[in-house]
């Protein structure tokens, strides 16, 4: 397991989260960047078992943090990576992919079938038969992912003893069912509740253009443990963004949009159980987003309204009667085939489910 140390790297010095108290019993795994533990713990996994000699070329399709967080930890280790990503990278995100050595290529042009998401995935193909030498950590598929979040479990479990109940965004399904995972060989009862966004495939929506971004997903990743959950919200993106904003007017947390979330439908349930202790996952913070989210103009130009947000979601019994504003479901702990109005797997393109995506 990952191990920090005062004296470390800066990826070892910020692996790890703050826990800062946000309501009578709620509390916030507060990241700088979430993505950090499992890029860390991946890649020295690959060193160990020999998967990373000194010639290896390490690619990845990504882009959003994972793609940073390689790219930090790979400039440590001396490593040339190629990362894989299309025109949605934040150009802020891209220069600094490259001051820190990295190779971006961008996929211009989208799959018929897949889109984005499965030209990148050709793409990272296609390089790793012209190379010699590479590996992929492939975040979305590799069992180092959630095996990384063990160590914020034990963290948790220190600190407050008793986790009634843990919320976070699911996006690789890493974070959430790794660290639950952790939690529940202490205390079985633990609650899990997946934060989703709709036209995502991960909780039984067909695809769909999604403008809310780092959560949710085309394709199914191998890491996301249905059973695992206990409960899915799906949230708009203008629902995220105002919570996002309120996330740091009322606790100076300056988090991105997928801590707004995550932070929405954590305040809704602790202040329905007050007698039980909750923790959000906050994955990472808002630099990247001070032009869009913390930007009124831009949100007013988004029609993004303040006020425009549910006092609460409306529970569905299926996924596919979400629509379009913050909805629960009861998943129930089921695998995906186990619940009713989900799309069935072979009709979404999460059927593909080789390689990492962001």
């Amino acid at each position: 397991m990952p191990v920090t140390s005062p004296y470390g790297s800066i990826t070892e010095a910020q692996l790890m989260p703050r826990l800062v108290k946000i309501g009578p019993r709620l509390y916030g795994a507060v990241f700088t960047l979430m993505k950090l533990l499992p890029a860390h713990y991946i890649l020295q996994r690959a060193e160990e078992r020999g998967e990373l000699e000194r010639d290896t070329v390490i690619v990845e399709t990504t882009s959003g943090t994972f793609g940073l967080a390689l790219a930090m930890q790979a400039a440590l280790m001396r490593r040339k990576l190629i990362l894989v990503s299309d025109p949605a990278i934040d150009i802020n995100l891209y220069r600094r992919l490259t001051d820190l050595g990295a190779t971006v290529e961008i996929c211009r042009e989208p799959a018929p079938v897949g889109g984005y998401q499965t030209a990148r995935l050709n793409r990272l193909a296609e390089i790793r038969a012209e190379l010699p030498d590479t590996f992929c950590p492939e975040q979305y598929d590799n069992p180092d992912n959630p095996t990384s979040y063990g160590v914020v479990a034990d963290f948790l479990h220190r600190a407050l003893g008793r986790v009634d109940c843990l919320v976070g965004p699911v996006g690789s399904g890493g974070s959430m069912c790794g660290t639950v995972r952790g939690l529940r060989e202490r205390t079985p009862h633990t609650r899990a509740i997946g934060v989703d966004t709709h036209r995502s495939v991960l909780f039984g929506q067909p695809d769909g253009s999604r403008e809310l971004r780092g959560l949710g997903n085309s394709l199914w990743p191998g890491n996301l443990d249905h059973s695992a959950f206990d409960e899915i919200h799906w949230t708009s993106a203008g629902e995220a963004y105002l919570s996002t904003r309120e996330l740091h007017a009322e606790h100076a947390l300056f988090q991105g949009p997928t801590s707004g979330a995550a932070y929405l439908v954590a305040t809704w349930w602790a202040d329905r159980n007050p007698d039980r202790t909750c923790v959000v996952m906050l994955p990472d913070e808002g630099y990247r987003y001070q032009a869009t989210v913390y930007d009124d103009a831009w949100l007013r130009a988004g029609g993004h309204l303040p006020g425009d947000r549910p006092a609460e979601p409306y529970p569905v019994p299926g996924p596919d009667t979400a629509g379009d504003r913050w909805a629960r479901f009861a998943w129930g702990r089921r695998e995906y085939g186990d619940v009713p109005g989900a799309v069935p797997r072979s009709r979404t393109a999460a059927a593909a489910t080789e390689g990492a995506l962001s």
